[in-house]
């Protein structure tokens, strides 16, 4: 078997069956982290010396019989947004270089505590504001399966390095769809929990009422036993998650508007598989998806400026300037106009659960583009602002109604089918998901 390659999961039981120790892992890793063309580009910067550490004594309770879980011993990366005790954590931004925190954030010292390695940190989207991948302040990973195009973020790096066998898994975050989006270009599965599920102490904020921290990995298994391990829970039961007999509501109007020929038609491919596999499928567009949408300007660049705005206003030269001015757009937003629109949100929240409350998850193409010409989204500042809206847009819906949600490749590259459960119902949603991925896999 190749290690580099197999599943956390996979490797965890390799632990266990001593097929495999987690200082080979660590320094098999890091070695081809070193020896790749673009090592540079997707990691920020390593923690050899952490990482063997933490290898050596997770080798030693192997081999004591004291394993602390499944992941014990599993190196994984990090997203440089992730504090991690004297190791810089920059969040993709010049206006943070230098910034090196005291203590791990709490979803690392809960992954630490399940004997989890840490390799190091991944390269990502200036403060996790865009969904596009690119970062010319400081860099930008190439899409795995195509170098040329966009890796999709804010957690491009982190998808990347997984989707390139330099890290068994990792811990992303997403605030409107920075974990699913580079998983669906890379051709991962990526989870975003319900906010509030994971510990989000020690994580550099964007938007603190929609950020959540969430893994991208090669299956769905590895995906709840990360969430299980940085949330500090048991995982899931996944045995015997089966597609026949799933409701499923697939979620017309809103994500299909504009949305081009390939992500639709590898959606429709997968939803025939489910329906084949015995899912039964309804198709609806319920009105409040688009009064929703209609509040985004409203919400994420205020606060996200509101974070930020002292930072920014300090250096704005050190900003890529289509960054820059998408967090700007919140200044002009008035405290009356903000709140009002947070109130409308909660109404809309309700009658959005109360609309699919008969229905196991509600599915969606993962993003209505594939991923865009990095070159051509650099030479011009209005197509980068056009495809970075268009390419958050299907993946925002699980934000802003505050869902758990989950991007499941499908057998067309860079296109991804995305699930979304009631908030809250996380543990539920990754036995939908793995049904889903039993059909679509097989």
């Amino acid at each position: 078997m190749d290690w580099l390659t197999a599943t956390a999961s996979e490797q965890g039981r390799g632990i266990l069956a001593g097929l495999v120790s987690p200082v080979d892992l660590v320094d098999a890793y890091l070695d081809a982290i070193e020896r790749h063309p673009d090592g540079n580009l997707i990691f920020a910067r390593l923690t050899p010396e952490r990482a063997r550490s933490e290898a050596i004594a997770a080798h030693d309770r192997a081999k004591a019989g004291l394993r602390r879980g499944l992941l014990d011993g599993v190196p994984i990366s990090w997203k440089d947004n992730i504090d991690t005790a004297g190791t810089a954590t920059e969040a993709g931004s010049a206006l943070l270089k230098g910034r090196v925190p005291d203590t791990d954030a709490g979803v690392l010292q809960n992954a630490d505590a399940q004997g989890l390695v840490c390799l190091g940190k991944t390269h990502m989207t200036e403060l996790a504001f865009s969904g596009l991948g690119l970062n010319p302040m400081t860099a930008t990973p190439p899409n795995a399966l195509d170098p040329a195009l966009a890796p999709g973020g804010s957690s491009s790096g982190s998808a990347v390095s997984v989707s390139l066998g330099l890290a068994a898994a990792t811990i992303g975050s997403d605030t409107g769809g920075s974990i699913r989006l580079p998983a669906a270009w890379n051709g991962l599965v990526g989870f975003k929990p319900t906010p509030g599920q994971v510990p989000m102490r020690g994580v550099v904020p964007l938007c603190p009422r929609f950020d959540v921290a969430g893994p991208l990995a090669r299956n769905v298994e590895d995906c709840a036993e990360l969430f299980a391990a940085i949330a500090g829970r048991s995982a899931p039961d996944l045995t015997d998650a089966q597609p026949s007999g799933l409701r499923l509501l697939v979620l017309d109007g809103v994500p299909f508007e504009d949305a081009r020929e390939g992500p639709v038609a590898a959606f429709e491919e997968a939803v025939e598989v489910l329906s084949q596999a015995g899912a039964s499928i309804t198709r609806a567009a319920p009105p409040c998806v688009a009064e929703a949408m209609a509040l985004s300007g409203k919400l994420f660049s205020p606060e996200g400026y509101g974070v930020w705005s002292a930072h920014i206003e300090d250096a704005p030269e050190a900003m890529y300037p289509p960054i820059l001015a998408r967090f700007r757009a919140g200044k002009d937003v008035s405290a009356p106009e903000f709140v009002e629109a947070w109130l409308t949100l909660d109404r809309l929240r309700a009658i959005w659960a109360e609309t699919v409350a008969g229905f196991d998850a509600v599915i969606l193409p993962s993003a209505p583009i594939m991923p865009p010409d990095r070159e051509a989204l650099l030479a011009d500042a209005d197509f980068f602002a056009s495809e970075n809206l268009l390419t958050l847009r299907n993946t925002r819906i699980g934000n802003l109604f505050g869902l758990p949600a989950i991007s499941l490749p499908t057998v067309r590259p860079a296109c991804g089918i995305m699930a979304m459960c009631a908030a809250g119902d996380d543990l539920r949603l990754l036995r939908v998901a793995r049904a889903m991925e039993a059909a679509l896999s097989g």
